[in-house]
């Protein structure tokens, strides 16, 4: 019996890896095109006069908005888990349910998460950024600050689509969008079309825009797929449920703590990097966008990882659960090695795609160098957090990240760079331990999960 259970378990796998890549690559492709949105944005605005001002600029503003509307996004992470179970035991009902509960939340989040955005300028300058780079980055934050509820509400439709293996029109918004977004960019950004030209500004509000129309886009894909459906219309589940609204919160606060330490630690290492000056913050915007576009590979898994996960435990299945889980893992480690691998051949030829200005692609292929060696352990501590929230669990992953990234990571990334002098490789260097510290101790939580039966 052991000599045949092992090809079975391995004939298992390989079953896993084909139904994980199945769901993933349309997710994978809908995170990349999320991430496109912010490179492309950085690249038109790298061709105004001031490179490095209109590239910092920018980036800081898309970090520190991101910072909080994705911290809202985290709160609606408990969808995951919700719908899925219920889709494995298949009660759609209960599915609505928390989707409808989930845009209650979006909507009551929105006018705090707006008025926590409008603090960003006045704290940067408290902090010490100069007016060379708040002075432009405040109306960009502005722009982008109106495209939240579209933003929150995108986030819930497609938590509820992908956990009932509804994907590929996520896919397709985000494809789409992109198109929106870059013709946006460029009548906004340079006055095409018979539009003012409005410089970074212009580049907030395509995004906005996009944003209104991507949630647009979900929004008719659930009508029309629902509508399809041989089940009872949505009367009962339209309605607020107060049980439902505090699941989704006790979930999803741990996700979404997790996710602002994370986001929050790019951030603030954004803004010390800005102390040094716009030459160094446009190296910095450059590494931090190529870092972040390869990351959507591994997301993109972590999101199948999660459903996968959560519809195994829903069909009372642990022993399938831990298969979805390692094959989510194994292939999001494969690809970022592989990314690792192409930052340290061709830094310097990567950094030229952003900006003409010689020192700012020297600063960026630099960097690009340290980001390489910590892809594999940021893409093993992305599907492991996803698989992770599938079981239910949202506080090992907060934990992880809070003492790695904040107790250690900024800390010593601080040390290098103002007390030995390093500069923005010495942020660096700190963010590069705390994600492998993240990557090392997620992969053993995964390993030590107990799931249940």
């Amino acid at each position: 019996m052991p000599v045949q259970s092992q090809p079975a378990s391995r004939t298992a796998l390989r079953a896993d890896f084909f139904l994980t890549l199945r769901l993933a690559l349309p997710l994978i492709v809908a995170e990349v095109g999320w991430m496109s949105m912010g490179i492309v944005d950085t690249i038109m605005v790298g061709r105004l006069p001031d490179s490095a001002v209109a590239i910092g600029a920018t980036g800081l503003g898309q970090s520190l908005y991101h910072s909080i509307a994705i911290f809202g996004g985290g709160l609606l992470l408990g969808l995951d888990t919700f719908v899925s179970h219920a889709y494995g035991r298949e009660d759609l009902n209960d599915a609505r349910l928390s989707l409808v509960n989930g845009l209650f939340l979006a909507f009551a989040l929105t006018p705090i998460l707006m008025l926590a955005v409008s603090f960003w300028p006045p704290l940067m300058r408290r902090f010490g950024i100069g007016t060379e780079l708040v002075g432009p980055m405040r109306p960009f934050l502005r722009a982008l600050n109106w495209g939240t509820l579209p933003l929150l509400a995108y986030f819930a439709l497609r938590r509820y689509l992908q956990a009932v293996n509804v994907v590929v029109p996520i896919m397709f918004a985000l494809i789409s969008a992109n198109i929106v977004n870059a013709v946006g960019d460029w009548a906004l950004i340079y006055g095409h079309l018979g539009l003012p030209a409005m410089g970074i500004t212009g580049s907030g509000w395509s995004t906005c825009f996009a944003r209104i129309y991507m949630a647009g886009m979900l929004a008719v894909t659930l009508l029309w797929g629902e509508s399809k459906r041989s089940l009872p219309k949505w009367v009962g589940a339209v309605r607020v449920d107060l049980r439902r609204v505090a699941g989704l919160l006790k979930l999803g606060a741990p996700a979404a703590t997790q996710i602002l330490l994370e986001i929050g630690a790019f951030s603030a290492a954004t803004a010390l990097v800005a102390k040094l000056g716009p030459v160094p913050l446009s190296g910095h915007e450059i590494a931090l966008n190529c870092a972040a576009f390869t990351f959507m590979v591994p997301l993109g898994i972590s999101s199948a990882a999660a459903v996968r996960v959560g519809q195994q435990l829903g069909r009372k299945d642990p022993l399938g659960a831990r298969r979805a889980g390692w094959s989510a893992i194994l292939l999001g480690a494969g690809f970022m090695t592989c990314a690792g691998l192409v930052f340290v051949s061709i830094p310097t030829l990567i950094a030229r795609l952003f900006s003409p200005d010689a020192m700012v692609i020297r600063t960026g292929a630099r960097l690009l160098l340290v980001a390489a060696a910590f892809q594999l352990f940021d893409g093993l501590q992305t599907v492991a957090t996803g698989a992770l929230r599938g079981s239910g669990d949202t506080k090992t992953p907060m934990l992880a990240n809070f003492v790695a990234y904040w107790l250690i990571g900024l800390p010593v990334g601080y040390v290098l760079c103002f007390k030995l002098g390093w500069g923005a490789v010495g942020v660096w260097i700190g963010l590069c331990g705390g994600l492998m510290i993240i990557g090392s101790a997620l992969l053993l939580a995964w390993h030590k999960r107990s799931l249940p039966s």
